[in-house]
């Protein structure tokens, strides 16, 4: 609990195609119900490479890929999002993790990773362009500069590999995922409102 709020934690991944609808939504869905979200930035390469698949398995199992680009589209467009397909798919978002990470999660973290879902999933921003993550550090009020040696320092890198072994210590196999404060975790976008109800039952 928080400030006698329940918690739900979103699990996400800035190359996850679902994180992106995932993301614009989960805080208003959340405050609806009197839910705290908690922003867990992760990578999801290391979780793959143990298992063996050296990319996306949307690009491992193309006729999987192929539906979900299909479901992007028609997730985005029901929820008045912009959608271009990310070129290359998956991005490298380890800058964009740690730059998130060197954010408080107090707000602005929530608010940096959505920009950064907006630019790269709709408006095609190249995850790895440095100008233009400053750019969104900037419009966000924060000192790019700051930030970015912030992100670059040990405590961060360090920090982001922890919050990968501790996605692998919760069961987090995919992204998004929303996880409850007892342990259940949901995978997902689709799975957001059963998160907060499971949430909101043991809260009671």
């Amino acid at each position: 609990m928080t400030d006698d709020h329940p918690v739900v934690e979103f699990w996400y991944e800035f190359a996850s195609t679902y994180s992106y609808p995932a993301a614009m939504r989960v805080e208003a869905r959340a405050a609806a119900r009197g839910v705290t979200v908690r922003w867990q930035p992760f990578l999801l390469g290391p979780i793959f490479r143990a298992q063996g698949w050296d990319s996306s398995p949307f690009n491992l199992q193309p006729v999987k890929g192929a539906y979900m680009w299909r479901d992007m589209a028609r997730i985005c467009d029901a929820e008045g999002l912009s959608f271009v397909r990310p070129d290359p798919f998956p991005q490298n978002g380890l800058q964009a993790a740690r730059l998130a990470l060197a954010l408080p999660d107090d707000g602005a973290r929530a608010a940096f990773s959505r920009a950064v879902y907006a630019a790269e999933f709709g408006a095609g921003m190249d995850l790895t362009d440095g100008s233009a993550l400053s750019a969104l550090l900037t419009e966000q009020g924060h000192d790019p500069d700051q930030i970015w040696a912030a992100a670059q320092s040990d405590a961060v890198k360090s920090g982001l590999r922890a919050q990968t072994e501790a996605a692998v210590a919760h069961g987090i196999f995919g992204a998004p995922m929303f996880r409850s404060e007892d342990g259940e975790i949901f995978w997902g976008y689709d799975r957001l409102d059963q998160a907060l109800e499971w949430v909101l039952t043991r809260n009671r």
